[in-house]
């Protein structure tokens, strides 16, 4: 990775945001615009947050020896005098893997994690192996920390060795498949096309929840796979996780006034509130329901959620909704342009947040999940995709400007849409062919 060393830091940022590099998995947070001289401390995410997903501790155990270097070279680029990679106890493989190259870079050290969730937040992930906390709606930046995700450092490998942009995305296919698997897919396929990739859908009507069942939401066959499509889960229409996800707030906020004993276990569990943010689910259930505006905090600190899902999907024992109601006021406030309150000086974990953490096993057995836990090997697609459609804004910041038109002729690789004014970052296509069709959304290439 010679070429590396030859980059200054502002030609690194140059590049990736050229080639379109952001969080592979999280928000697509442009990634050149974490290279920042402020961060002492990097940390590689390989936490596996949602149930059921393999991407990343696979990926990490076959190209071990590519990750840690370019790993090392952004270290290198940011002056950070230490790199973390959190990594499961639990995924001894990759492990392993690890072990074999870590050994010629002395900032290189792995932090280990338990089998709970949510241990790939990035809040709690930073607590855990640097015991430093992100101050309520401040950056990781802000404490010298920046973190990566493992195909996110994988993808600067390739845009840097191997010249290549972002047009492909790794994608665990699980659930109601005949054959479960880790598989790279182009940009732009559409999930229907991703989920053929792990054989035939064992039950009829079925529903596509994309990026994971905690976090997700519920798709369909025409989306597009984007950059941060981690994972489709295949599930029954009846299944409980559907059910949650189809529910209306309206209903939701009337059971809740019905049915929430504020026993405080949303509250109690809460992974945030466990590392001193002001966000207390209960009483905001309390306050919502019985439209009590007395104490406005309650509701500007929703803002502070993180949306893991922990609270209704495993804390409440009445199965009410604390986390979907939540996010329905954050986004009346943000509607509003209200934003955060201001973050406090200090913050402090809370004693008994050791005894408070979910484990995973648990958590895939209340949500009914544990059978679809099987092996999902990592491999290429299968055959080739007729058409692509690729979306401007499938990234934080301002949404990519096309630099081609209809009836255009393109090869696989080519920039489609470049980098808009601002936080933003390039397209490329991952197949070659005529331009179709380009809006301001998306552009649809054919072969």
């Amino acid at each position: 990775m010679g070429e590396t060393e030859q980059l200054s830091l502002e030609e690194l940022g140059v590049l990736l945001r050229e080639s379109g590099v952001v969080g592979a998995g999280g928000a697509g947070f442009p990634t050149y615009a974490k290279l920042d001289k402020r961060a002492d401390t990097i940390i590689m995410n390989c936490a596996e947050c949602e149930p059921l997903l393999k991407l990343h501790r696979q990926l990490l155990e076959r190209r071990a020896g590519e990750i840690v270097e370019t790993f090392h070279r952004i270290a290198m680029a940011v002056g950070a005098k230490e790199a973390i990679i959190g990594i499961k106890k639990a995924y001894k493989e990759t492990i392993a893997a690890l072990r074999e190259s870590i050994g010629e870079y002395p900032e290189i050290r792995l932090g280990l994690l338990e089998e709970v969730y949510p241990a790939g937040d990035e809040v709690v992930l930073i607590y855990e192996v640097t015991g430093k906390i992100v101050p309520p709606g401040g950056l990781p930046i802000g404490i010298g920390v920046a973190v990566f995700n493992v195909e996110t450092v994988y993808n600067i490998y390739r845009a840097v060795v191997l010249g290549e942009p972002v047009q492909d995305k790794l994608v665990s296919i699980v659930g109601e498949v005949e054959r479960p698997v880790t598989v790279r897919l182009p940009l732009g396929c559409s999930i229907g096309e991703a989920v053929r990739q792990a054989g035939k859908v064992t039950v009829e009507n079925p529903v596509y929840f994309i990026g994971g069942p905690m976090m997700g939401f519920e798709g369909n066959a025409a989306m597009p796979v984007t950059k941060t499509t981690n994972a489709v889960l295949v599930l029954p229409e009846e299944h409980l996780l559907v059910q949650r996800k189809r529910r209306r707030s309206s209903v939701d906020l009337k059971r809740a006034a019905a049915a929430c004993c504020q026993c405080s276990m949303c509250t109690d569990l809460c992974p945030r509130h466990l590392l001193g943010h002001p966000i207390e689910p209960h009483k905001f259930m309390r306050a919502a329901t019985c439209k009590d505006i007395q104490d406005t905090d309650i509701f500007l600190n929703t803002m502070f959620c993180s949306s893991c899902g922990l609270c209704e999907n495993y804390s409440c024992m009445q199965g009410l909704s604390p986390r979907s109601l939540i996010a329905d006021y954050k986004a009346g406030l943000r509607a509003h342009g209200i934003k955060p309150p201001k973050a406090e000086e200090s913050v402090h974990a809370a004693p008994e947040r050791e005894f408070r953490r979910a484990p995973m096993e648990r958590l895939k057995a209340r949500l009914d999940l544990a059978k679809y836990d099987k092996p999902a090997p990592l491999t290429d697609m299968t055959g080739e995709v007729e058409q692509v459609k690729l979306m401007l804004g499938q990234h934080i910041g301002a949404p990519a400007l096309p630099v081609v038109k209809a009836m255009d002729t393109v090869e696989k690789g080519q920039m489609v849409a470049k980098p808009a004014e601002g936080l933003s970052v390039g397209i490329h296509t991952p197949i070659g062919g005529k331009v179709v069709e380009v809006t301001g959304k998306y552009v649809i290439i054919k072969k």
